[in-house]
């Protein structure tokens, strides 16, 4: 009897282990797909490209508004672009007058998207553009904070804060920041106004 006994302890103590282990094993495996889910909640991928749900800027929280593609003859991928705002808003002329935090981001997709193009292009966008103010030094002061070659998978980031202005920074580092709120309307309207880079991604932008 005293065997037996002894024989049905290990034999439940064997099994208690086994569960134990089991149990640990199914939360590791639910907490690792939760992790995973909640990275892929906070992220918004926007034609191949990872975009953030939410930016922090100096303090200021942003959200993404929206973001599409910048593309050339309808089938030549250049860059995707994505609009942060502090709430959503699908009212351009707001956007681009506001005296309050927001960002683009834009994303190089193409080696087609060169230096000298990328300032060319906003050359041609300050030209379209109907509000805001910019002058020559301010392109000039674009060409020499982008003076390094572009490629695939750069970072272009546009922040605008009140109280600093607009700062430029690529790939995650500060090239340098423009004064007032007469530029940041001007450069925002280049994807927002009513000459826009391109209407598909004007409206993109704007969640619509």
């Amino acid at each position: 009897m005293q065997q037996v006994n002894c024989l049905g302890s290990k034999s439940n103590s064997v099994f208690s282990q086994t569960y134990i282990m089991k149990t640990i094993k199914f939360y590791i495996t639910l907490l690792l797909f939760l992790g995973l889910w909640s990275v892929q909640a906070q992220v918004k991928n926007i034609e191949g490209i990872d975009f953030p749900e939410k930016l922090s800027i100096s303090g200021a929280e942003l959200g993404l508004n929206g973001g599409g593609l910048r593309e050339k003859l309808g089938f030549l991928d250049l860059y995707v672009g994505a609009l942060y705002l502090p709430q959503k808003s699908r009212d351009a002329d707001k956007i681009i007058l506001g005296d309050t935090p927001m960002a683009i981001r834009i994303v190089i997709a193409s080696g087609l998207v060169t230096r000298d193009r990328f300032i060319e292009a906003l050359e041609e966008g300050f030209d379209n553009t109907s509000v805001g103010k910019y002058s020559p030094k301010d392109i000039q002061s674009f060409k020499e904070f982008l003076s390094d070659a572009f490629e695939p998978n750069d970072e272009i980031l546009l922040t605008y804060r009140p109280e600093k202005g607009t700062i430029l920074s690529k790939n995650g580092q500060v090239r340098g920041s423009f004064t007032g709120l007469p530029f940041k309307q001007a450069l925002f309207a280049i994807w927002l106004g009513d000459k826009p880079a391109q209407n598909s991604l004007k409206r993109q932008m704007l969640g619509l």
